[in-house]
């Protein structure tokens, strides 16, 4: 462990030793040892179904493992419920925030523990000035009254950060802290993260994203299938990492490039997007100009706040009301976008950032979330074919490689990797030939972040053209023909496949003298 330039608490703050678990026939948990050290950050590595999640619920008291022993500050404990663990100081942050999107974000905070006055009653004064502390704690420039339901994806996960400080946790877990976060934003965690760091607490940091673990960690822990299958220095080459993860090499994950391409199938010349109404943070594309051709996947670089969520939102015409400027072709023909059934009709689809928020309805079957972008041309006069639904779910499962291939589970039980496949799968029935990707590997695991690498360059190869926006750098140079970066609304820079990270970083960042060129 490196220390980060502080000697390390050698005394264990949280110890795990041979912990197992069972669910009926699956082995869960082999015998995992895993230890943490106050003031210290351990980064916690592994593919979906390793076993990460059920240790994680073992120790947030959510699961009671079968054997095993844990230990907090050198004495065993059972937690027998998450308020028993939290009351042994232990908090966690999961992927899928538990905020109410209808509260404002003071009332988020401190939900369940308000302040009160002497008369007993609600002190909104208090919790709004603690409230706005907490936020400047986790580096969020929000207001505390603003509502969830008004916030970016980003903007949501700094919420649920100063949530967890008002806690005062001794060990906090973050889960895929910075899925949804910009470079920005991330540097804003890691800065929180740091910080409590240095005041002793204990971090446990699950992460897909391998670039970070140099950045925050001070140990490394690999799980694969239950076990721990290795540890690393927080500054081992991502190779190894990926090693110890799936057992194949880095340079596997992504396929070989497009060598020709076909017409273009959507252009737009200084493109403007003009909302009937102001959004509060949401940056309407200003002056666009992009080609994707037919088997390119172009990607979109760029700060959060750049304007690429918002360009692929106002192309598909997907909450996001007003009007074009500027000359928007599809397949060589003029286009307006301006509805989701228009952008349709044009062959557009879209996936968005958020697959649980708009990308499927959790409550419904993997086959009811399939058939939703096709329900109209399935159901000509308002009847259901069942027989014609079954062999199109089928097919677009095995298609998407859903596992398991079971189209009456709920979306909602299956892994992160599968939930963003049924996405996939979705957009893909209604035959389109362009896609919009926003974050399309937001949250899977490496494994699965390869899978869809492999389809999205299968589509490509069969003709159609993709424009992917993404915040994972190493994710679009590898994947892509193209990358565009975007600054406040504005494509400045272009840059062909082979761009090194370091001077994509720097445009995306807004550190260096833009280009339309950039080797491209």
């Amino acid at each position: 462990m490196t220390g980060r330039g502080n000697a390390l608490d050698q005394t264990l703050l949280l110890e795990l030793v041979g912990i197992e678990k069972r669910f009926g026939g699956v082995h869960a948990l082999r015998g995992v040892d895993f230890d943490l050290c106050p003031g210290e950050v351990h980064v916690l590595l592994g593919e979906n179904g390793a076993g990460k999640s059920t240790l994680m619920s073992v120790l947030s008291g959510v699961v009671a493992p079968d054997a095993g022993t844990l230990r907090l500050d050198g004495q065993p404990v059972r937690l027998q419920s998450p308020r028993e663990a939290q009351e042994a100081g232990i908090v966690m942050i999961p992927q899928e925030l538990d905020l109410v999107p209808g509260l404002d974000i003071a009332a988020n905070l401190f939900l369940g523990h308000e302040p009160l006055t002497a008369r007993r009653t609600l002190d909104g004064a208090r919790m709004r000035r603690e409230a706005s502390g907490l936020l400047a704690r986790a580096g969020v420039t929000l207001k505390a009254s603003r509502r969830v339901a008004s916030l970016r994806m980003g903007e949501r996960q700094l919420v649920a950060i100063a949530k967890a400080l008002a806690a005062e946790a001794r060990i906090l877990i973050l889960d895929e802290p910075t899925a949804a976060l910009s470079a920005t934003e991330a540097e804003h965690l890691f800065g929180v993260v740091r910080e409590l760091r240095a005041r002793g607490v204990g971090i446990i940091y699950i992460s897909h994203r391998l670039e970070e673990v140099a950045r925050i960690g001070d140990r490394v822990t690999v799980m694969r299938d239950g076990t721990v299958a290795g540890q690393a220095a927080p500054d081992a080459p991502q190779a190894e990492l990926v090693r110890l993860l799936v057992g194949r090499d880095f340079s596997a994950l992504f396929p070989a490039h497009g060598r020709s391409y076909g017409p273009v199938l959507l252009s737009l010349s200084h493109a403007r997007f003009v909302p009937d109404l102001p959004r509060a943070g949401w940056r309407a594309p200003r002056d666009v100009s992009l080609a994707v051709h037919a088997g390119e996947i172009v990607g979109l670089s760029g700060l959060m706040g750049s304007g690429r969520t918002e360009l692929l939102s106002a192309l598909f015409g997907f909450e996001a009301a007003g009007r074009w400027e500027g000359e928007i072709g599809v397949g060589g023909r003029p286009f307006r976008p301006g509805t989701v059934d228009a952008a349709r009709r044009a062959g557009l689809a879209f996936v968005t950032d958020d697959r649980r928020g708009s990308g499927f309805v959790p409550g419904h079957t993997v086959a009811r979330n399939i058939v939703m972008s096709t329900l109209r041309r399935m159901t000509p006069h308002g009847l259901v074919a069942p027989a014609a639904e079954r062999r199109q779910v089928a097919a677009a499962l095995e298609r998407s490689d859903v596992r398991p291939r079971r189209p009456e589970a709920k979306v909602i039980t299956l892994s992160g990797g599968n939930q963003q496949k049924v996405v996939f799968a979705k957009e893909l029935l209604s035959e389109p030939r362009l896609l919009l990707l926003d974050e399309p590997t937001r949250g899977v695991d490496v494994g699965a972040k390869a899978e869809i690498y492999r389809q999205l360059r299968g589509l490509a190869g069969q003709g159609l053209g993709v424009l992917v926006a993404s915040s994972e750098l190493p994710e679009l140079i590898g994947l892509c023909d193209r990358i565009l970066v975007m600054q406040d609304g504005v494509t400045v820079a272009e840059f062909a496949a082979g761009v090194d990270e370091a001077t994509l970083r720097r445009h995306s960042m807004g550190d260096a003298r833009t280009t339309r060129s950039g080797a491209a």
